[in-house]
């Protein structure tokens, strides 16, 4: 189990805030922090991993305390059971593939190296450096890095801050199946952070949504995404491409995973809305158009 409590001054785009999360973590269970930018995810990942000292909190995972701010307790990174994969795979250049991820070991493991190349596929590039790689490939390197630091340890972390994000739809998909089977052989617990809906429903079990640095809703991803919505709804994140006037009504051009569609919307609807931003789309009806092959 992992426990979380912090208490943190907060600064978004709305003003000075404070980062307050409760939460915990069963063991060996994959978890998603979602919520808008500026909420506090990424802040509350570095505290987690000890980059960053709160005002307050407690943390322990498993037997381990890493944090207890009144008894003075704040373990440094390297004393904490927890892997950490960033977006921007912050690999060492002038290492290969190998000694990228041999490096986040205390000891000598040659087996355990070679087990996370097959795992991740990167075999054949194990004596490749970074800028020799392409970017799925170099997050494939980061993926295994921080898996050797936390393999087989009881009560340890693997804190992921969007880590698949600047990757295409296809690599995405492709390494969302090795996240996947990864967390499941390293019997680690996890944390995502995440705003793609398709990737928390495929890698988490549970779901905590932060708003201005609380935590506002949790539960599993039917709970949190799927319940409370009217009944024969369906409830689909888009994103802003476009806002145009048609005479009488405005049409959206909108993002809606890797397609681009148009809808009708009021003035209302519109009122406000500028390329970038993200909204919720009902869909009140669902047509089959037919199984493939």
């Amino acid at each position: 189990m992992i426990e979380i409590r912090i208490q943190h001054p907060l600064t978004s785009a709305d003003g000075a805030d404070m980062l307050k999360p409760d939460l915990q973590i069963a063991a060996q269970q994959s978890a998603c922090l979602s919520g808008a930018s500026g909420a506090g995810k990424t802040t509350l990942l570095r505290i987690i991993a000890g980059l960053l000292k709160p005002q307050q909190g407690f943390i322990r995972a498993g037997d381990q305390v890493w944090l207890d701010t009144e008894r003075g307790i704040c373990l440094p990174p390297q004393q904490r059971r927890v892997g950490m994969v960033f977006q921007d795979y912050a690999l060492f250049p002038h290492m290969t593939v190998q000694a990228n991820i041999a490096y986040a070991l205390a000891r000598s493991q040659p087996a355990l190296v070679t087990h996370l190349l097959q795992l991740t596929g990167l075999q054949a590039l194990a004596q490749r450096k970074p800028a020799q790689l392409s970017g799925g490939q170099q997050q494939r390197v980061a993926l295994a890095r921080a898996l050797a630091r936390i393999w087989d340890q009881p009560g340890s972390l693997l804190l992921l801050d969007e880590p698949l994000s600047a990757l295409d739809a296809e690599t995405r998909s492709q390494l969302q199946d090795v996240l996947q089977q990864a967390m499941q052989q390293s019997g680690c617990t996890s944390l995502l952070v995440s705003h793609d809906m398709a990737e928390i429903f495929r890698l988490c079990q549970q779901v905590f949504v932060l708003e201005h640095g609380r935590i506002a809703r949790s539960g599993s991803p039917e709970q949190v995404f799927l319940q409370g919505g009217q009944a024969g709804q369906l409830t689909l994140q888009a994103q802003v491409l476009a806002v145009r006037r048609e005479e009488v009504v405005y049409v959206l051009s909108l993002l809606i995973g890797q397609e681009v569609t148009e809808v009708f919307a009021s003035a209302e609807q519109a009122a406000g809305l500028r390329p970038g931003d993200r909204i919720a789309v009902a869909v009140r009806s669902i047509t089959p158009l037919g199984r493939a092959g």
